[in-house]
């Protein structure tokens, strides 16, 4: 199975729908194995058991769970407004596929299925006495699962949609990412460093056949249409990228039916409306700035929330330093080109739009600047190189914005400490 099928099944495994009809199923062959499981049981059971009291138990469980699971889904909605409103709607995508939310949905929605089956299989006599044994038994077992699924979502219920927990989960994402990229800075194919030096004059151009964002790359699938046609691909735009159909998203080489393999190459582009976390690290860079500058616009006036976010950044950018495994970092597909994401795009994604709205904020700046030291402090080129260039720009944001001459003297010796590096 290629990349590109494993990525669209992960995001068919995290829409809420899928698991809860995975529960569903699952309940109902629950409700109707009792059928089966009858002749196995003793007659004497069903005495000593009282299972005569599952009809009253099942009719319990389908009322309540109908009324808790609609409460659930208004909770839920309230949670993705909040997230839009205070947050960023760029992150409500990571809260629809939170686990606990849509396993406490499937639980709730599959113990109502389970015991509307389980009404009506007895209102028809399928299960019998022996079989009512057993519908008793895994109704004790549905019940204790739903009483731990209450307590997990009663307590889920304190930070789903909050600032501080959504910001969480996308700085999780965004190292996730990172950390990915790292490991595999050309998603396991040959460096394109410079893709107007090192494309051959005789490369052909592969046009898209959308306009969007490229959401995934497949190079396992490119590497095999290379390594079949007897050529090498040189691709042009990475995950995160915007692409049109006028512009190419990569050139062929060599192929020997180049006519044919055009529709193959286009098939390993993913090309939705909006961008995904998955292999884009930089739009994770980008919701977390957009973070912090929502909780800078005066209608919010969060300042704390920036200072948190700048924080967070210097999580997600130290990523980028950490030492590689040359084995994980080992080239897999030779016939295959990509060009690396930009170290200086990561520093303007994550602080151009901070120092920008918190130029006229005295703590925002300095908080700033002492990240942008910390990072100067990497033993690499670009890290110091990158730090330095946005401790200056931020120190002239900040003049600019403002009035008291003390603010300025503190921004300016801050951003001379990043310099001294």
């Amino acid at each position: 199975m290629t990349s590109r099928w494993i990525w669209l099944s992960s995001q068919i495994i995290h829409r809420i729908w899928f698991r809860a009809s995975l529960f569903s199923l699952l309940a109902i062959a629950t409700a109707l194995v009792a059928i089966f499981v009858r002749p196995y049981i003793p007659s004497n059971w069903t005495t000593s058991i009282g299972a005569d009291a599952v009809d009253n138990v099942l009719s319990i469980i389908a009322s309540s769970m109908l009324t808790v699971t609609t409460f659930s889904l208004s909770t839920m909605v309230s949670a993705y407004s909040a997230a839009t409103s205070s947050v960023t709607p760029r992150a409500t995508r990571l809260i629809m596929q939170d686990s606990t939310t849509q396993n406490v949905l499937a639980t709730f929605v599959g113990s109502f299925l389970f015991s509307l089956v389980g009404i009506i299989a007895l209102s028809t006599g399928a299960y019998g006495e022996s079989g009512r044994v057993v519908l008793f038994v895994v109704t004790i077992a549905v019940i204790v699962l739903i009483i731990v699924t209450l307590l997990r979502w009663i307590d889920h219920l304190s930070s789903l949609g909050r600032v501080t927990e959504t910001t969480a989960r996308v700085e999780v994402v965004t190292i996730e990412a990172m950390r990915s990229r790292r490991k595999r800075p050309f998603l396991g194919c040959r460096p394109l460093n410079d893709a107007s030096f090192d494309v051959p004059a005789t490369a052909r151009p592969i046009f898209p056949s959308a306009i969007g964002y490229v959401q995934h790359l497949d190079t396992g699938g490119l590497s095999a249409i290379a390594t079949a046609g007897g050529g090498q691909i040189f691709v042009r735009t990475i995950p995160g990228q915007l692409t049109g159909t006028n512009e190419p998203v990569a050139w062929s080489v060599g192929l020997r039916d180049h006519d044919l393999d055009q529709d193959a190459i286009r098939s390993c582009f993913s090309i939705g409306e909006t961008r995904s976390f998955d292999q884009d690290p930089r739009f994770g860079a980008c919701v977390l700035a957009e973070i912090a500058s929502r909780a800078l616009s005066p209608a919010v006036n969060d300042p704390g929330t920036a200072i948190d976010v700048i924080t967070r950044a210097i999580r997600v950018l130290s990523v980028w330093a950490e030492p590689v495994d040359p084995l994980e970092a080992e080239i897999l597909y030779p016939n295959v080109h990509v060009p690396p994401i930009d170290l200086a795009g990561l520093f303007d994604d994550l602080f151009v739009p901070i120092a920008r709205d918190g130029a006229g904020i005295i703590e925002v700046g300095l908080q700033l600047q002492k990240a942008l030291r910390v990072l100067s402090l990497y033993d690499d080129d670009r890290f110091r190189q990158n730090a330095r260039r946005h401790s200056v720009e931020a120190l002239g944001r900040a003049e600019l914005q403002l009035a008291f001459a003390g603010d300025k003297e503190r921004i300016r010796r801050a951003s001379e400490a990043v310099g001294r590096t």
